[in-house]
């Protein structure tokens, strides 16, 4: 990471969310389901505005080829052409349940290690 950047440009922060991306989501979609557009905007209202439609479509088609979301074209609220809707299955609830299981332990691990470190000064080298 390099000091002075900005935190939504660390490459770090790209590179996680990359990683939990998928269960993001299946969380969404199990609030309610949504079209592209509305995965961008509710990720970036929850601050993670690193994420573009470009970056979402393709994995909502690997998780629709899962099985674990399914699409249907339902008409648009401001009269354009239908919209295309993901809704999550059975089996993406489920997986979304093991992914939050997984979420919260690894982000636990992390979390201890990182509070419970403290910074040596000079280093030693073995």
């Amino acid at each position: 990471m390099t000091m002075g950047q900005e935190t939504s440009g660390d490459p770090r922060r790209s590179q996680l969310l990359r990683g939990a991306l998928d269960i993001c989501l299946l969380a969404l979609i199990a609030e309610r389901p949504r079209y592209g557009f509305e995965f961008v905007e509710a990720l970036s209202q929850s601050g993670l505005e690193l994420v573009s439609e470009g970056s979402i479509y393709p994995l909502l088609a690997r998780m629709e080829r899962a099985g674990l979301i399914e699409s249907y074209r339902a008409p648009s609220s401001s009269g354009g052409a239908p919209r295309k809707y993901y809704r999550l299955t059975r089996a993406g609830g489920a997986e979304l349940t093991r992914g939050r299981t997984v979420w919260r332990d690894f982000t636990a691990q992390v979390n201890e290690i990182l509070t419970n470190t403290e910074p040596t000064t000079g280093g030693t080298r073995p």
